[in-house]
């Protein structure tokens, strides 16, 4: 009997072969979408440690407190650069959620720089 694949998060396929090598530590994002993607997956896992690491440090708060949110869905929205050629990007996204029995979801575009050779969240505007 083959053991059933772990589905990634973010929609983008086995969880092995998408974020997991990033949460791991084991590659680098390379365009401001895979890394905004490995976030959204960094949220609905609950790996707080990678969303502080991922986060600029110019912009990031001191610690990364998540809730009881969870994360059900993910939409990339519209892509601005981001790509393994330019310095920073942006990624408009529709996370669907649910928290206790109320379903939700939250429009951000987020903005992403590198830092080095890695890119990095920077800030996001949510959108209605």
């Amino acid at each position: 009997m083959v053991a059933e694949e772990r589905v990634c998060p973010c929609g983008g396929g086995p969880y092995a072969g998408c974020c997991e090598p990033f949460h791991a530590g084991a590659a680098e994002a390379h365009t401001a979408e895979t890394l905004m993607r490995s976030r959204y997956s960094a949220f609905a896992l609950g790996l707080d440690d990678y969303l502080w690491r991922t986060w600029h440090p110019r912009t990031r708060p001191e610690h990364v407190a998540l809730d009881d949110t969870v994360w059900t869905h993910l939409e990339i929205v519209d892509v601005v650069d981001g790509t393994e050629r330019d310095q920073a990007g942006i990624v408009e996204f529709v996370a669907h959620y649910r928290n206790g029995r109320r379903d939700g979801q939250m429009r951000e575009r987020s903005r992403f720089e590198r830092r080095g050779r890695r890119w990095m969240y920077v800030d996001g505007e949510q959108r209605p």
